[in-house]
């Protein structure tokens, strides 16, 4: 009688169902997104330390972190297709539209870097929790809760303070040209976050959406680069081997867990987990790459991944609250229907 009790999502690729009704299994189950974002973000961190270990040109990092991720990820859809079904191409369509809103935002944080700086460009990469907010509110009325209204001035001061801009003075060439890619960036990221999230919200799948979502990345960035140019078809090592990783690692591995969570999760708070990417990405470059961050950018670091997981852990436990009385309440209104 009790089987018939879920957690409050569905089960994919990646997370499970196990059909309990214990409040504090409800609680946990309720955070297994969370953790997927916060695991996901974590992963992703890694992209701009295999970047700069690269030093191949925008449009050829965005084609071949797609392109080279694809194998893998079409083999997992295809082994995610024989357990829940073929997905509507619909879906299909929307997930690849995605992809293209992906490759934009590839190109134009490098372009950002180039002419504003590293930091002021993450920054303005990072405002796409402002774009996804809004624009989830306005459409489909998933208005914020006061947590992440509360954390998300803390948040942004912390991104500010781990990008380095201040204290330091700005090393960008064309500033005009650098804050509109920028802006450019975040407006392109939030559309990748929100068209994925839609595409994989009515279905079980993980692994098609993202590689339907790579693949069409792949193929926006190959066509930038002919139009465009800047494309390099035959990079050599190490080149290749950096930019593998960072298809292995982030657009594979990093994407997988962060699709896993996004229908999961209101549109504001997967969002602002994915802050604690400039953190973790702050720690990486110490690690591997040897710069050491300062005094202000370790403080900015504590605020980001504070704030955001304050607010992200807020709520959700507010919505396993409110789910776990109607879920209590089924077995009862079921053991009445049989009697």
């Amino acid at each position: 009688m009790l089987k018939g009790v879920t957690a409050p999502y569905k089960s994919t690729v990646l997370t499970s169902n196990d059909g309990t009704a214990n409040p504090g299994a409800v609680a946990m189950h309720a955070r297994r997104p969370l953790l997927m974002a916060g695991l996901g973000a974590a992963t992703i961190s890694a992209s701009a330390v295999f970047v700069a270990l690269s030093g191949a040109s925008p449009v050829s990092t965005a084609f071949y972190r797609t392109a080279l991720a694809l194998p893998i990820l079409v083999a997992l859809a295809v082994i995610e297709q024989r357990r829940y079904g073929a997905r509507p191409l619909t879906e299909r369509l929307r997930a690849a539209l995605a992809g293209v809103f992906l490759a934009v935002d590839l190109i134009l944080w490098a372009h950002a870097i180039a002419d504003v700086g590293a930091g002021v460009a993450t920054v303005l990469g990072n405002l796409q929790v402002l774009f996804v907010a809004g624009l989830a509110w306005l459409l489909w009325k998933e208005r914020p809760s006061r947590a992440v209204a509360v954390a998300l001035p803390v948040v942004m001061v912390g991104v500010v303070l781990v990008s380095g801009m201040v204290g330091s003075r700005p090393t960008g060439q064309h500033p005009l040209a650098g804050i509109l890619y920028g802006l450019g960036t975040s407006i392109a990221y939030a559309g990748y976050l929100l068209i994925l999230r839609r595409s994989s919200a009515a279905s079980a799948h993980v692994a098609g959406p993202v590689a339907d979502a790579t693949a069409g990345s792949a193929i926006a960035a190959l066509a930038f680069g002919l139009v465009f140019g800047g494309l390099e078809l035959h990079p050599l090592w190490p080149a290749i081997g950096w930019l593998a990783a960072l298809a292995l690692l982030s657009q594979t591995a990093g994407w997988l867990l962060i699709t896993s969570s996004l229908p999961r999760l209101p549109a504001a708070v997967s969002s602002l987990m994915l802050l604690l990417q400039p953190a973790a990405s702050l720690a990486l470059a110490a690690v591997i790459l040897g710069q050491q961050p300062t005094l202000l950018q370790i403080v900015g670091a504590v605020l980001t991944c504070g704030g955001a997981l304050a607010a992200s852990m807020s709520s959700t436990k507010r919505a396993s609250d409110e789910s776990a009385p109607a879920k209590e309440a089924e077995p009862t209104a079921a053991a009445e229907t049989a009697a």
